[in-house]
């Protein structure tokens, strides 16, 4: 063999080794990203999709997200957090809420009437995480945190005031919800949102506590003829939590982290929770659409509500010193908060 052709040989084996590390590089990470709705619900199309697709595009292939939906990686979704921290899951979207009291701060946002602009909500409470809440999520790398529309009633007979929910079977959608039904004589059933549709087709339940926008995968208008909405701050909402492995996520390049980093945070969590908020209209005309029966409550009439739940916020603020924290403060913060983000925009 002459020098040449054995520099020829080492020059074929190099241009191969430098093809393959090419390859390598166009998807250097697989990424499981593991929540609970259905694919083709509003959050995993509107919103996980979109972030997965852009983390994927602004690192020019080399992260690739496998998107499993349904709880498809296995567990119930009160375990999601539980996922992501262990390393079953690389990322996962849940309910703060799935797992009442971990993660206490939160639910300031999700106390009865707290809320009325899911924007000005999701803004407040990621910076209430940056500042306050990093520890109680030790173990992930926070993608974003919101909350979504304006919680409501829909139930198989009509419900206008809070003495109608008495002897009914409610699913609850936080704490708040759950306690308030306790208040007005209700039974609080405890579910999964994945698990409304067959309780409600079971009678099971005589109706549920969730957002507009998410009654269209589950059918909700198709179960129930009574949905009960309420004019002004929300009867409730939710927090969401979008989190990745705190050593996934440390495993990266610098650049591969920047690339996460850009699409999450601030604007992400504002974008996520107006997202959900404006996918409530057309989910409302689905209902109107079947002729089903909409109860408005006025902002005027909703006091009544808001006498019943008055009691519920001491409550929590005596709950929240227990804890060591100050419930009054983190009550007074999210408003603050919210308040600004109104008044800039």
């Amino acid at each position: 063999m002459t020098k040449r052709t054995t520099i020829l040989g080492l020059m074929g084996a190099a241009a191969v080794m430098a093809v393959t590390a090419g390859t390598a590089s166009a998807q250097e990470f697989t990424l499981r990203m593991h929540q609970f709705l259905p694919a083709q619900a509003n959050v995993p199309r509107d919103v996980l999709d979109v972030w997965a697709d852009n983390v994927e595009r602004d690192s020019g292939g080399r992260i690739e997200i496998e998107r499993y939906a349904s709880m498809a990686l296995g567990g119930t979704p009160p375990e999601l957090m539980d996922q992501v921290m262990d390393g079953v899951a690389d990322i996962i979207w849940t309910v703060n809420g799935y797992t009442p009291g971990r993660f206490p701060q939160t639910e300031v946002f999700e106390l009865p009437f707290m809320v009325e602009n899911a924007r000005a909500a999701s803004s407040a409470l990621w910076q209430m995480y940056e500042e306050r809440m990093q520890d109680d999520f030790a173990g992930v790398h926070m993608l974003g945190m919101w909350v979504h529309g304006p919680g409501m009633f829909h139930t198989n007979r009509p419900v206008a005031h809070p003495s109608d929910l008495q002897g009914m079977k409610i699913r609850g959608g936080s704490r708040g919800v759950n306690d308030l039904l306790a208040l007005v004589g209700a039974e609080a059933v405890g579910l999964p949102v994945s698990g409304v549709p067959e309780a409600l087709s079971r009678g099971v339940i005589d109706g549920t506590t969730i957002p507009w926008e998410v009654t269209t995968a589950l059918r909700v208008a198709e179960l129930v003829d009574n949905h009960t909405e309420i004019e002004g701050p929300a009867l409730y909402v939710l927090t969401f939590s979008f989190a990745m492995n705190q050593d996934v996520y440390d495993s990266l390049p610098e650049d591969l982290q920047q690339v996460i980093d850009q699409n999450s945070g601030l604007e992400f969590s504002i974008f996520a929770g107006g997202t959900q908020a404006d996918a409530d209209g057309p989910a409302r005309q689905v209902a109107v659409d079947r002729g089903n029966n909409i109860i408005t409550v006025s902002e005027e009439d909703a006091q009544e509500w808001r006498d019943v739940v008055e009691p519920l916020y001491a409550n929590w603020v005596a709950d929240m010193d227990s804890r060591g924290l100050d419930g009054q403060a983190l009550i007074d913060e999210a408003r603050a908060l919210m308040t600004e983000y109104e008044d800039s925009h």
